[in-house]
């Protein structure tokens, strides 16, 4: 067993490594404190382990100070929690001087071994090692995470690419497309992302391919992270649930209307379980509930939410209608840009009735109202979206809000009140 360990560990020092395309991922490491990478499955995580490696390489840090594990790794089948002191055993016995030595231990997947959170506790004991792990959301969860690592862990989101990681061949900053030339490959770019999304899998591959290669991941999410890890028992009524609500991205949905569609189609359940299960679908970073605004939790909860996607291009793989709805695209693109940068996103309605899609506060408690439409170029279409944001305004004391468009671009001022409406390629890449 120890010489199937020292040649995993010989293998990933003599041999080199992916790091893909390079992440805009920001994220401290804190010492005697494992940093955890979360998000679902296929969002690149492992290659964003490989990239911190990387850095440590050019850093000078010696690559015999690294340890990497891959879990998925079939020789790594027999490990528990009780046997994992091997790897440590293994490794110094090849690297005996390191003992003493600042050392850097990757796993990847660890989620895999039950009881793995006291092996790592242990590392961490010592103030010199640092670690880096990786786990599918589904064993992963941030809440689970503080639980069993009792407060030595930090947890960090991965998603999909977003698009300045997919516009990576491209030098962006927020001054960019400056000249016509810039705007237009910018204006390209994001037809191309829009289509393709920011799966790394599935960048430059046929429509196709590209189709099926999504509706495998919803196969393995539905049926790996959720009906299996809940052990449920009434997995088509999950899988129709899933379906139907990909078909209403960005919809208002209320659980009494869930549970009655599930009813008209021949599944009898309750709402108890309608509402666990759309739990069970955020938890593996699947799809999302938007709660209205609100100051009540009472209101929050029991008016209807709004359900977004990990992914625009994924929802358009498994979606009958989405396709050819692109404010419904537009607004999930948006929704998942605005939880890669704000802990708190919620819905508008105001007092009248009408509607902002987003309103959102970072940790310095700074709100913002954002409206998304594809296009304002009709007249009413402008004054339904600005009116909402000017009402909107006014309630929460608030000067300045956001437009997205596709296209257009240009500043409306009111009763010294502003909307900047912003083509979404600069949005997304602000």
């Amino acid at each position: 067993m120890l010489e199937i360990l020292k040649t995993i560990i010989l293998d990933f020092q003599v041999n080199n490594f992916e790091v893909g395309i390079p992440r805009k991922i920001i994220f401290e490491k804190i010492s005697k404190k494992a940093s955890i990478f979360i998000g679902v499955r296929r969002s690149g995580k492992s290659y964003f382990l490989n990239q911190i490696i990387d850095n440590l390489l050019r850093t000078g840090v010696p690559k015999t100070n690294i340890l990497y594990f891959d879990f998925f790794d079939d020789r790594l089948s027999f490990f528990n929690k009780d046997n994992l002191q091997l790897i440590l055993d293994a490794y110094f016995q090849l690297y005996p001087l390191n003992q003493k030595s600042q050392v850097y231990y990757f796993f990847d997947e660890i989620q895999v071994v039950d009881g793995w959170e006291s092996f790592v506790n242990r590392l961490l004991q010592n103030g010199n090692n640092e670690v880096y792990i990786t786990g599918s959301s589904s064993k992963m969860l941030s809440k689970e995470i503080a639980t069993q690592m009792r407060g030595r862990s930090l947890s960090w989101e991965i998603f999909p690419f977003s698009f300045a990681e997919f516009c990576f061949d491209l030098e962006l900053n927020e001054k960019s497309a400056s000249s016509s030339q810039e705007k237009y490959l910018l204006q390209n770019k994001l037809e191309e992302y829009l289509i393709q999304g920011g799966f790394p899998e599935v960048l430059n591959v046929s429509d196709k391919l590209r189709l099926k290669i999504h509706q495998e991941y919803l196969e393995t999410i539905l049926f790996r992270d959720i009906i299996e890890r809940h052990n449920s028992d009434n997995p088509q009524a999950i899988y129709k649930l899933a379906v139907h609500l990909i078909n209403n991205i960005s919809s208002l949905y209320s659980i009494n209307n869930l549970v009655n569609y599930l009813s008209s189609i021949g599944f009898k359940v309750s709402k108890q379980f309608v509402g666990e299960v759309i739990t069970w679908f955020h938890d593996a970073y699947f799809l999302f509930p938007v709660k209205l605004f609100s100051t009540s939790l009472n209101k929050q909860n029991v008016n209807p939410k709004k359900i977004y996607c990990i992914d625009h291009s994924f929802v358009s793989s498994i979606s009958t209608s989405f396709n050819s709805n692109f404010g419904s695209k537009i607004e999930n693109l948006v929704f998942i840009h605005l939880c890669r940068n704000f802990q708190k996103i919620n819905y508008y309605k105001t007092k009248n009735g009408k509607e902002v899609d987003f309103i959102v506060s970072d940790k310095l408690n700074d709100i913002k109202l954002i409206q998304v439409c594809d296009s304002v170029s009709n007249e009413k279409t402008l004054e339904r979206e600005t009116s909402a944001l000017f009402d909107a305004m006014t309630e929460m004391g608030l000067k300045k809000s956001s437009l997205i468009t596709r296209n257009e671009e240009k500043i409306i001022k009111k009763d010294a009140k502003e909307i900047t409406i912003i083509p979404l390629w600069k949005f997304l890449i602000s």
